[in-house]
């Protein structure tokens, strides 16, 4: 069983309120979880998580947001691989959040959700 559970496509939009009917139709989610988070605010729409505001341009070099069961083994996988563990692991709204960067530079975010209940 894998350790990641889901992975989000990052967008960066300028207006939040006007973006999130796209996302909607597009993933045929209509519920739409909102939160801010380090000045940015953000909606979880299916397997979108748009970020909007005028500090979200920081965040565009991530590649996806990646849901996992537990933080451990990424850790292990990524520094054992010679990656490196830019932030965290910290607490954040959806549950303890880290960002690394493999050894080929692609950065990621990793949010822990837990395991299935």
């Amino acid at each position: 069983m894998s350790n990641i559970t889901a992975v989000l496509a990052r967008v960066v939009v300028s207006d939040l309120d006007a973006a999130i009917p796209l996302y909607q139709a597009l993933s045929g989610a209509p519920e739409v979880q909102r939160f801010a988070f380090a000045g940015v605010e953000l909606a979880s729409v299916g397997p979108f998580l748009l970020l909007s505001g005028p500090h979200a341009a920081r965040y565009n070099n991530r590649v996806a947001t990646l849901l996992v069961n537990d933080l451990g083994p990424v850790i292990r996988a990524i520094t054992e691989a010679g990656g490196d563990i830019l932030d965290g692991p910290d607490p954040a709204p959806n549950g303890a959040r880290l960002i690394a960067r493999n050894p080929d530079g692609a950065v990621f975010e990793y949010i822990e959700t837990g395991p299935p209940t």
